[in-house]
């Protein structure tokens, strides 16, 4: 943010020492040895869920006729989240060193065992990362069942302005609907018009997974059975992956469409780190090292704990503001956010990062 007394020589020369700042930590981490790609890990991961994956089907035929299928059901749901966090580590080119190798790990762990479009991914997710909780230029914060910021009541009619002065208390009901949404997302990309590259790839994988997938257990269990599965694994999917995204900038400051900063401040500050040891870590896929992750996107998962001490150092001493707090706490500051937008009950645009700005 610039002041009416700044010359553009000033800017240019704030801009440069901004640029420096992050050059400075990034020397840190890469003499750390963060950047590294870690293989053993990813290849256990891989073949472990795939493992996991395999051995619920099997159980699943083997067990048949069964109200003790949801219990599969919910086995698969938490399999599939894992899948759903490797496929971004692909997108991120956290996992390999070639391109391809991670690209179409991702196409592939996204397609063929998640049933999602990885290129729909890709767009909406290289749009986040360029811009978090930017309005008009972040997608996840893009106005739809939920605002984000009260510009968003503006064209909200008497039922959706009620809705918004509650929704905070919807938003956790609401991501039984998130997997279900992202498959729709996926389907809708893939039958688009548009140019999509490998676009019969990503409908073969997503046609034989989804497919499959309802072939399957319409054939094993009876019409109730079956679309109880389908509930519980769908529902519990959408929870695990929309909290586990959640509470990384979900109250967090907003940043107006015309502000310019640097990118340091800008991934630091629009981030929220979740405390918690190696359990938070395998459930949240490393998303809960939320600020180290948008500085360094093709990090590693392991590296991201040990990054953590250096980047948080880091921003302290040089005055940029480091945010982290626990999981139920985050979840508590979503709900009151949300909340406080359709009540406005605040501004939005009063917060850390204005105050980063001031100094």
């Amino acid at each position: 943010m610039t002041t009416a007394m700044e010359t553009p020589a000033a800017r240019g020369t704030a801009r440069d020492r901004h640029v420096s700042t992050y050059a400075e930590l990034s020397k840190l981490i890469q003499a750390a040895g963060l950047l590294k790609r870690r293989y053993a890990f990813y290849w256990s991961l891989m073949l472990g869920t795939v493992a996991a994956f395999a051995g619920i089907w099997v159980g699943f035929a083997m067990l048949g006729d069964s109200w003790y299928q949801l219990l599969l059901a919910a086995a698969l749901a938490v399999v599939l989240a894992q899948f759903g966090f490797i496929g971004h580590e692909g997108s991120h080119r956290q996992i390999f060193a070639s391109h391809r190798w991670n690209e179409w790990t991702g196409r592939i762990i996204s397609g063929l065992f998640t049933g999602l479009s990885y290129s729909w991914w890709m767009r909406k997710h290289t749009r986040h990362h360029l811009n978090p909780n930017k309005e008009g230029a972040d997608p996840d914060i893009a106005p739809g069942v939920l605002a984000f910021s009260p510009a968003a009541l503006a064209v909200r009619g008497p039922v959706g302005r009620w809705f918004a002065n509650r929704q905070g208390w919807f938003f956790f009901p609401l991501l039984l609907l998130e997997g279900l949404a992202l498959h729709v997302a996926s389907i809708q990309n893939i039958a688009r018009r548009e140019r999509l590259e490998h676009r019969w790839v990503e409908i073969l994988f997503v046609t034989v997974r989804l497919g499959g997938y309802l072939a399957a257990l319409f054939i094993v269990l009876p019409p109730g059975k079956a679309i109880a599965f389908f509930c519980v694994q769908m529902g519990l999917f959408g929870v695990l992956l929309g909290g586990a995204f959640a509470p990384n900038h979900k109250g967090m400051p907003i940043v107006p469409a015309s502000m310019k900063i640097d990118f340091l401040r800008r991934q630091t500050l629009m981030s929220r780190n979740i405390k918690g040891g190696p359990v938070v870590d395998l459930a949240m896929g490393g998303l809960n090292y939320q600020v180290e992750h948008h500085l360094f996107p093709s990090m590693p998962r392991p590296n991201l704990r040990k990054a953590q001490p250096i980047v948080r150092e880091f921003c302290e001493r040089h005055g940029v503001a480091y945010t982290e707090t626990s999981l139920l706490g985050s979840y508590k500051i979503v709900v009151q956010y949300l909340n406080d937008v359709g009540l406005k009950a605040r501004d939005p645009f009063e917060c850390p990062l204005t105050a980063q700005y001031r100094t």
